[in-house]
């Protein structure tokens, strides 16, 4: 004798599906605004009192060859004004913060026009450092 089966139906209902949707969105909506700094040689200056920046909108790093990044893309430094200003926005006083760091062999006649592109921009200047000590 033969047993039969049962068949089972198994559905999805559909607001699943859109919930599903809408988590994979966010997700790689997340994904895309992440920065990979990782190909951009810096290391910090060092200072004997360091504070927290907070959050910030744009990062501007000058790297180890003296070129210009602004949120991790190459940038020319005639371009850094616009490229801040429209990075950040119409954004109000005390969200306008700008990141910047600068390799610790830099000199002036590299930072100096990236703080003035930030002023120009409107932006308010962070400049990341270490702790004295922190790297020994």
């Amino acid at each position: 004798m033969k047993a039969r089966r049962k068949k089972f139906a198994a559905s999805v209902p559909s607001m699943a599906m859109g919930d599903i949707a809408f988590n994979l969105l966010i997700f790689f909506v997340i994904l895309a605004r992440a920065q990979d700094d990782s190909h951009i040689q810096w290391q910090a200056a060092t200072a004997k009192t360091v504070e927290t920046s907070g959050n910030f909108r744009v990062s501007v790093v000058i790297d180890v060859e003296n070129q210009y990044f602004v949120n991790g893309s190459k940038t020319g430094d005639a371009q850094l004004a616009s490229t801040i200003e429209s990075l950040l926005g119409d954004a109000p006083a005390g969200e306008r913060t700008v990141l910047l760091k600068v390799h610790k062999e830099a000199t002036a006649n590299f930072f100096e026009p990236a703080i003035e592109a930030i002023s120009e921009a409107g932006g308010d200047i962070v400049h990341i450092l270490e702790k004295e000590g922190a790297n020994e």
